[in-house]
């Protein structure tokens, strides 16, 4: 079943999606505001930010606001949170943004390391921070942290980047707990092998494609509507009673 059908209405609910115009984001970003939510698209890539403009629009352009805005910069981000706010609350955070260098254990410098931590980590706290007193005023939030794959292991040349998503299902585990008794659940979701530009940094992607189907239980490549659907449920009135969970959605790779 695709986003476009799926019945858990967003209607009325203000979604803040980080790395919102790019990837799975773009996909992500269109399926919520097909479910009636006001989208807070935050990109870094301005001109990411103008094709998910163009593509919602004309039918979806007054639920859709846009702000260019890089996570590595907290004053920035900070700035930005602050009038988002001033006069509404945030319903709904996506915690969707990382960035992904690959390059051997020990050729990370520590100041790479520190970046990737502020971006993946550092910065999607920033925005729970931010959102929480809204949500514990409507006694009501929905926190979603995107995964990966990658921590359940075999990949190499990614380990700043698998311990900042081991970081997130952490802070998914500790967050729900905190925050359940105001309503506010927290969940995380971990994509599978997804055909973006994230696969760039593989040299062979013919063979690389191969391997991930050889892998998977379902034999075809995922898609954004795929994690769309995860997340329009997860953030729903009907998934109030789950908290504290990361939802592989990897077409059958990794089973717990």
């Amino acid at each position: 079943m695709s986003a476009q059908s799926m019945q858990f209405s967003l209607r009325g609910r203000r979604v803040l999606l980080t790395g919102a115009a790019g990837g799975l984001g773009h996909g992500v970003s269109l399926a919520l505001l097909r479910q009636g939510a006001h989208v807070v698209a935050l990109d870094r890539d301005a001109q990411a930010l103008a094709r998910l403009r163009d593509a919602a629009a004309p039918t979806f352009t007054e639920q859709l606001q846009t702000l260019q805005v890089d996570l590595a910069d907290e004053a920035a981000l900070q700035e930005t949170l602050a009038r988002l706010t001033a006069d509404a609350a945030l319903d709904v955070v996506i915690n969707n943004a990382a960035i992904y260098p690959s390059k051997p254990f020990d050729a990370y410098s520590n100041d790479e390391r520190a970046l990737i931590y502020r971006v993946n980590v550092a910065a999607a706290l920033q925005i729970v921070r931010a959102a929480l007193p809204g949500m514990r005023e409507q006694r009501w939030g929905r926190i979603v942290n995107i995964a990966s794959i990658t921590l359940s292991g075999g990949w190499e040349r990614l380990q700043p980047y698998v311990e900042s998503k081991g970081a997130m299902v952490g802070n998914t585990r500790a967050l729900a707990r905190e925050f359940g008794a105001d309503g506010i659940t927290c969940n995380a979701i971990s994509p599978g092998a997804f055909p973006t530009a994230a696969e760039a940094i593989h040299p062979d992607l013919a063979s690389y494609e191969r391997m991930v189907l050889e892998r998977q239980s379902i034999k075809r490549r995922g898609h954004a509507n795929d994690i769309a659907a995860a997340i329009v449920f997860l953030v729903s009135d009907e998934a109030g009673f789950i908290t504290g969970q990361t939802l592989s959605v990897d077409g059958g790779w990794i089973m717990h």
